[in-house]
């Protein structure tokens, strides 16, 4: 029963954070599942991918009533993602999961650099 509350925390913490900022959820769903539920890399990476579906839905569909949206753009941009979608996922899954855990690591740590020096 507490994992089940756990795991709902999550889902509302991780929600409201990439709604209010525009971020991805994996950037939080991948190492909470990863560091306070102990899943492994490969189970966390595919958890947040599916997860994320709904998260992103309703957060587009709430900016998007506000006029907030390039429908356009961002139907191009899902159908590279796609693409990409299907090559990143073959790729992870060919990668010893301790690299793909540095990988994903060294991401968050330029991407959180950037932010700051911006």
């Amino acid at each position: 029963m507490i994992e089940f509350l756990a795991f709902l925390v999550l889902g509302v913490v991780v929600g409201v954070i990439a709604s209010t900022l525009g971020v991805g959820g994996g950037v939080v769903f991948v190492p909470a599942l990863v560091v306070f539920f102990g899943f492994s890399q490969y189970t966390a990476q595919g958890t947040s991918l599916a997860v994320i579906v709904p998260t992103a839905i309703v957060g587009a569909l709430a900016h998007g009533r506000r006029g907030r949206v390039d429908w356009r753009v961002a139907g191009l941009i899902a159908s590279g993602g796609v693409v990409g979608g299907i090559a990143g996922s073959t790729l992870a899954l060919s990668i010893d999961p301790e690299l793909l855990r540095r990988l994903f690591a060294v991401l968050l740590v330029v991407v959180a650099v950037r932010l700051i020096s911006r």
